[in-house]
């Protein structure tokens, strides 16, 4: 009875250290410690425990701690840790750190950690310093003074200012602003064949600008990968305004003619009015003699004078409408003559 319950007491031992074990090297990261240990670098196992209550992944600030110290860095876990609570990528950070310092470049922890929480890259930053890049800028197209379109791409050399990543303006800042310059040059320039001739003057005009200030880059060069001729926008508007002044010619001279149609109009109405009012003084004229006579002012041999004097106008009137116009006034009259 004895040995069963000794064995009984010992495997029950045996159960509350497998999971006391089970537990301590879940919640606290032993082999991690050991690593660190092995390493070289001194971190507290109650370190690593305060880590696991803060919520903090050790792994993630020791194995950066355990790289940086090995490069040389002097770097501790209360830094690291808190660039991790910030939402910092603490790996990211270490290398760039790293890189910097192998490339000889001036980068603290403290501007590293500023640079990752700001969203950008800083290990590619930190290569883009020693390794400049290249920038293609899309077709920027502007007209010269004689009215020829040309058609760039250009090619800008930039290096990453590591002063300027936080709060420097991006890589659409500086094809904007260099978009700008090509475009300010050519527009500038007296003929599209001296831009042809010469297209380093658009860098050198761009470069002069100080087109980076304010950027979180350094233009190193310029370089005009290609020129392309376009339309002739100068012709093409001269076209358009010719076209356009015509219209308005045309307009002008429609507006004319209809004035014009409507002064006929005037004058034809003006004309059926006067013959109007002559028919009507016309018919007044028998009523007039024939008060006269009944008034005796006119007498009989005086209406018979009137009417043959009417009558021999009536006859010149159709005799000349029957005249042709090649034949002399007076007709057969004047061969009687001769």
């Amino acid at each position: 009875m004895g040995v069963d319950t000794a064995l009984i007491s010992l495997i029950l031992v045996v159960l509350v250290v497998a999971v006391f074990a089970g537990v301590l090297f879940t919640f606290v990261p032993v082999m991690l410690w050991i690593s660190a240990w092995a390493a070289g670098v001194r971190v507290g196992i109650f370190t690593l425990i305060g880590m696991r209550l803060r919520r903090v992944v050790p792994s993630k600030i020791v194995n950066p701690l355990i790289k940086a110290t090995k490069a040389g860095l002097n770097l501790s876990t209360n830094q690291l840790e808190s660039h991790y609570l910030a939402g910092g990528n603490v790996d990211r950070v270490v290398n760039a750190l790293i890189a910097a310092e192998r490339a000889n470049i001036a980068l603290g922890f403290e501007r590293a950690a500023a640079i990752d929480l700001a969203g950008r890259d800083v290990l590619q930053a930190v290569q883009m310093s020693v390794n400049p890049r290249v920038i293609e800028t899309p077709i920027v197209s502007a007209v010269a003074k004689d009215g020829i379109e040309l058609k760039v791409k250009a090619r800008v050399t930039v290096r990453a200012n590591i002063d300027r990543l936080v709060g420097g303006a991006g890589e659409e800042t500086i094809l904007a602003r260099v978009g700008e310059g090509i475009v300010t040059t050519i527009g500038s320039a007296d003929s599209h064949k001296d831009v042809l001739e010469n297209p380093d003057k658009i860098s050198r005009t761009v470069l002069d600008k100080g087109l980076d200030a304010g950027t979180a880059f350094e233009i190193l060069s310029i370089d005009i990968a290609d020129v392309d001729i376009g339309k002739n926008v100068g012709a093409q508007l001269q076209t358009d305004q010719a076209e356009a002044d015509k219209r308005i010619a045309q307009a002008k001279a429609e507006e004319r003619r209809a004035m014009a149609v409507a002064r006929e109009q005037e004058m034809r109405a003006f004309v059926e009015e006067m013959r109007a009012k002559v028919v009507e003084a016309e018919s007044e004229v028998p009523k007039a003699v024939a008060q006269a006579l009944r008034e005796g002012k006119i007498g009989v041999m005086d209406y018979m004078q009137m009417q043959n004097i009417m009558a021999d106008s009536r006859m010149r009137e159709a005799i000349s409408k029957m005249q042709s116009p090649d034949e002399p006034v007076g007709g057969a009259g004047g061969s009687e003559s001769r």
